[in-house]
């Protein structure tokens, strides 16, 4: 139970810093970011290869780049780099001349196509079977099959997460976050104000990168493995469904949310017995994850936790 109970809480962290990064991009700017998924993915593999040893020590049964064995923390500092490194290039492809509802089309397949690439390259990452035996961060100093590493470890995420909760927090409550959400109610009233919506769009689009990668990060630390399969694009509707529940715009709604979906909602549907044909359990999971998205902006679009609405006060006269 006790295994049990840290790997939860490690993946409910990975999650919470998750929504948050699309909250700011979503919930905040109004990017409705379908490939949230390849810039987790980015940082998950970054943070592997910087921790590995070169794929010659393993007796060569699995092929990647680099293999540069470095210390703690410098891959998850990589990690978190190369997701908002690869948000440049995306972004200056997607966000310029697209609109929002192309914007999402174009991102949803450069996700699908950036899986088949990594999944057919496999000298680059070890293609569909993915990278294994990445090495815990700090195993050279503390047992990582011991409790104490475990609990080392919920620390050491718990800590992420509420570094990155302060960070949000302090650009949403910014005059920086109005003009985030300015531009998110309209952006021709936006624009007409003289806001640069192509920096601004930029901009969170590179910090929920740099966010994302660094949960990605975390997680392939705690797993020790990372392929293809773990990151397909339904993944990120599972995150979207997180912030919407929770409370787009707010960021106590996508902590809430990341805890009643992926953690709570999901968790939850893995105890309901296996009935009928083999994936049927599976199957209607997602179908549950549906209905409850549907649900939500049907009845309740606000989310369970509404964003906070800043209300001006009329000046007076002397």
């Amino acid at each position: 139970m006790s295994y049990y109970a840290t790997t939860l809480l490690v993946y409910a962290g990975v999650d919470v810093i998750a929504c948050i990064a699309l909250n700011l991009q979503f919930g905040v700017s109004g990017l409705v970011n379908f490939g949230f998924i390849i810039f987790q993915a980015a940082g998950a593999y970054t943070a592997a290869v910087m921790s590995m040893p070169p794929d010659t020590a393993n007796g060569g049964f699995q092929r990647y780049v680099l293999g540069l064995q470095l210390p703690f923390p410098i891959p998850w500092l990589a990690g978190a780099t190369a997701g908002g490194l690869l948000a440049v290039p995306v972004g200056l492809v997607v966000l310029r001349k697209l609109r929002n509802d192309y914007q999402a089309i174009a991102l949803l397949v450069i996700s699908v196509i950036a899986n088949l690439l990594v999944t057919n390259a496999r000298p680059v990452l070890n293609g569909a079977a993915g990278l294994s035996l990445v090495p815990a961060p700090l195993a050279d100093q503390v047992d990582p099959n011991g409790q104490g590493y475990q609990l080392l470890y919920v620390g050491l995420t718990l800590l992420c997460c509420l570094l990155v909760f302060l960070v949000a927090t302090r650009i949403v409550n910014s005059p920086y976050g109005r003009t985030l959400r300015a531009m998110r109610e309209h952006e021709l009233a936006a624009a007409a104000l003289g806001k640069n919506l192509v920096a601004l769009k930029m901009t969170m689009f590179v910090v929920g990168g740099v966010i994302a990668g660094l949960s990605g990060a975390i997680l392939v630390g705690f797993i020790g493995l990372w392929a293809p399969s773990t990151w397909l694009y339904p993944e990120t509707i599972i995150l979207f469904a997180a912030v919407i529940v929770g409370g787009r715009g707010n960021n106590l709604g996508a902590l809430l949310g990341a805890l009643l979906v992926p953690v709570g909602f999901a968790e939850a549907t893995r105890f309901i017995p296996s009935f009928g044909q083999p994936g049927l359990v599976p199957a209607f999971q997602w179908v549950a994850i549906g209905l409850l998205i549907m649900g939500f902006l049907w009845f309740r679009p606000s989310g369970v936790l509404p964003e906070r609405r800043h209300v001006v006060p009329e000046s007076r006269d002397a």
